[in-house]
């Protein structure tokens, strides 16, 4: 009902759309430790990196249940020129609230974009709203934009998180300062719980750890939990599944983004056992770490990686059930990675250094060339925006054909 009154409120596109002016605005949850948040926050650093001004546009106070983890962001006092694009970071149920609570100055007579993701290769029928409200629609990955099609006339580009435009700056923290022990070989894994529990599947990265390696105490497994109070019943089942093992750890504080990619930094292998993914942010910035990653091979990870630059999992399509209603979509499908199969990767990688340093190389080298400002120059180039840094002269983005 609240979507329903919303929608009445929102201003609607205008046709045809608004010549774009040479500054974007990006509009997300910039003070949030989410998803959302961190891909709006890649987009503005990938923006300042091919040099086009940007407007920062926090809109966590007109959303639910919002909380801020991080510092608000600075950016201009004076309100955007007439005709900046706005790049709204925030899927389409949530579209019309965000619309309709926007200043009229933010919202209305100028390019409106949706930057939506999605982790199923089917999306809800309720989305359809939310499309009537964008001009056109940006997908972080071929995955997402192919899930996207049949419900969104406008037009899809695919516009990758540009993880890879400038160097990651992990914070100076080591194992020490995490509490983990130096001479342990630690597997990392990282989710929000506030994005299902189901789909990012730590008790497969569990399974898969304890067949590989059982007790041993020079072996450890990291899994960072974030927003464990959002569903504290599945934060109870990990936390007492994790208790009876001595070398499992959970992290569960919100770190600011150096310190966490201070944290994937001290591991030595990164484990992605997902269901599905729209994009893959943990694999990608393991990747640029230089860390061997472990992941499930399906969904839009295989966009990126592929068996030259990661420990690919095989796994087999199920039915998408998910208990908490989050991806309950009829008929759809994801991934049931093969625990025995990711153990074996965990078990060689653990066992080789050389193996490590080899495929962690590989994978700095494919980031870095797949995950840059490449089309996200293409898609603002395409609105009219002038770039005052020449692309070619960045990392640029390249697919990987499945």
């Amino acid at each position: 009902m609240a979507t329903r009154l919303a929608a009445m409120a929102a201003p609607r596109p205008g046709a045809p759309p608004p010549v774009a002016t040479d500054c974007v605005i990006v509009a997300g949850e910039l003070s949030r430790a989410s998803g959302l948040g961190e891909s709006a926050r890649l987009m503005l650093r990938g923006l300042a990196a091919l040099g086009v001004p940007t407007w920062p546009v926090d809109i966590g106070r007109y959303l639910p249940a919002h909380r801020e983890d991080l510092p608000p962001p600075g950016g201009p006092d004076d309100p955007p020129p007439p005709g900046a694009p706005l790049v709204l970071h925030v899927n389409p149920p949530l579209m019309p609230l965000v619309l309709a609570r926007l200043p009229r100055s933010l919202a209305r007579d100028r390019r409106l974009i949706g930057y939506w993701y999605w982790e199923l290769p089917v999306v809800p029928a309720e989305w359809r709203l939310g499309a009537k409200f964008v001009h056109e629609v940006w997908a972080p990955s071929r995955f997402t934009a192919n899930a996207l099609a049949p419900l969104v006339k406008q037009p899809i580009s695919v516009v990758r998180p540009p993880v890879a435009c400038d160097p990651l700056a992990p914070a100076p923290l080591g194992r020490v300062d995490f509490g983990l022990p130096e001479g342990a070989v630690i597997v990392f894994s990282s989710f929000n719980l506030a994005s299902s529990f189901v789909r990012k599947n730590p008790f497969g990265s569990i399974e898969a750890f304890r067949a590989a390696f059982g007790d041993q105490s020079d072996r450890m497994l990291v899994l960072k939990v974030g927003n464990p109070d959002h569903f504290p019943e599945d934060f109870a089942r990990l936390a007492t599944a994790a208790a009876v093992h001595s070398n499992i750890r959970l992290v569960t504080n919100t770190l600011p983004p150096d310190a966490s990619l201070a944290l994937t930094a001290a591991a030595d292998i990164v484990l992605s056992l997902h269901r599905s993914e729209g994009f893959g942010l943990v694999a990608a910035e393991g990747m640029l770490l230089g860390k061997p990653v472990v992941a499930t091979d399906w969904s839009a990870t295989r966009e990126f990686m592929d068996a030259t630059c990661a420990a690919l999992v095989r796994s087999r399509l199920v039915l998408a059930e998910d208990a908490r209603g989050i991806y309950a979509v009829s008929g759809a499908r994801w991934a049931e990675p093969d625990p025995r199969h990711a153990a074996d990767w965990l078990r060689r990688l653990a066992d080789d250094p050389g193996l490590r340093r080899t495929l962690g190389d590989a994978a700095r080298a494919a980031a870095l060339e797949r995950l840059g400002t490449g089309s996200l120059a293409q898609a603002v180039a395409s609105l009219g925006v002038r770039l005052r840094q020449d692309p070619s002269l960045l990392p640029t983005s390249r697919a990987v054909t499945p």
